[in-house]
């Protein structure tokens, strides 16, 4: 008797160049590049998530690399004001203020760090959540947040295959001239865009996907390659338990599936298996005991105080700065209260 078969699998591909703890890392995307980008971040590898906040289309996208290689300076000009703050439609919300100047401040300083980063990252993680994209009337700009502005002040077009390839082919010379060696990995989100309508959702997705398969065609896979986030979800994960209250977003239970099939397959595994050492360290810097001034608890803190020093020893690129602060603290702390007991 054969045995049934309840589950479809994707296949990941192979990756012949894998990150870990000696790369850095670029990500820039909509919000599934966040899920996979914190858990990386979590872990301590070296990383920079959108210096633009979320982005959700490939045109918003490659405006703000090209932003990044020009390092453009922001003024007061390119910023608008609606609700009493002032935005820049080249980012998310998360950059706006009521204070024009310190919007400004707070955009040129990120560029600025971001530039650095991208100049020597290896590789440039890239997910795409819509082919639609909206058109300020005003300029004509292509706009990455709407930041609430009325409706009747945008135009909404849907991008074509030939419009994100092309445009992505320039910028990738580009990209190349200053960072020759990086290696860029694209992902289709497997959040959909329900406002767009079922039907309208599934041929934006369509339209990344294609656009994917041909960018990488053209440039090679020694230069960039595509991780099947979107199929995974669509396929592997076909139930409904796997995504949030409302039925759009994944769960969390969904991105722990997704990021150890990215885990596996885009990490080496010595970073593998350091990372598991790390998520310890982690932890227990989170850990609130329900008595935090016992002499045992004194003890946990010293025992990985010195697993984070040794943990650093021996990988030069990790830094564990703020988590042995956060131990050598609760050691002080405890010592003191001790102290003042005991007098």
């Amino acid at each position: 008797m054969t045995s049934s078969k309840f589950h479809t699998t994707v296949e990941i591909p192979m990756f012949k160049k894998q990150t870990g703890y000696s790369k850095k890392n670029m990500f820039l995307g909509s919000c599934f590049t966040e899920n996979i980008g914190n858990r990386m971040a979590e872990l301590k590898y070296n990383i920079d998530i959108n210096p633009f906040g979320i982005l959700y289309n490939p045109v918003s996208v490659a405006n703000g690399l090209r932003i990044l290689l020009d390092k453009k300076v922001f003024t007061s000009e390119d910023l608008v004001e609606s609700d009493g703050l002032w935005h820049s439609f080249f980012h998310h919300g998360r950059f706006s203020s009521p204070n024009k100047n310190e919007t400004i401040e707070i955009i040129n300083n990120r560029i600025k760090s971001s530039n650095d980063f991208l100049k020597s990252a290896d590789f440039l993680f890239i997910t795409f959540g819509t082919a639609w994209i909206y058109k300020y009337k005003n300029t004509g700009q292509t706009v990455s947040n709407c930041h609430k502005i009325h409706a009747g002040d945008f135009n909404r077009e849907r991008l074509t295959v030939n419009e994100i390839v092309q445009n992505y082919t320039e910028l990738f010379i580009e990209i190349r001239k200053i960072n020759p060696s990086i290696q860029v990995v694209f992902t289709v989100s497997p959040i959909r865009h329900w406002k767009d309508g079922a039907i309208e959702n599934q041929r934006s997705k369509a339209i990344l996907l294609l656009a994917i398969e041909t960018i990488i065609k053209d440039f090679g896979h020694d230069f960039c390659s595509y991780f099947p986030a979107y199929e995974i979800v669509m396929d592997e994960l076909r139930d409904y338990r796997f995504y949030a209250p409302d039925m759009l977003h994944i769960s969390e239970v969904a991105i722990d599936y997704i990021w150890e099939k990215f885990e596996k397959s885009l990490i080496d595994p010595e970073s593998q298996h350091t990372a598991k050492k790390v998520d310890k360290i982690v932890k227990a810097v989170n850990h609130k005991p329900l008595h935090g001034n016992t002499d045992e608890y004194y003890q946990f803190l010293g025992k990985m105080h010195e697993k984070a020093l040794q943990l650093e020893h021996n990988n030069e690129h990790l830094d564990l700065t703020s988590e042995k602060k956060c131990f050598m603290t609760g050691l002080e702390k405890i010592a003191s209260i001790t102290t003042v007991l005991k007098g």
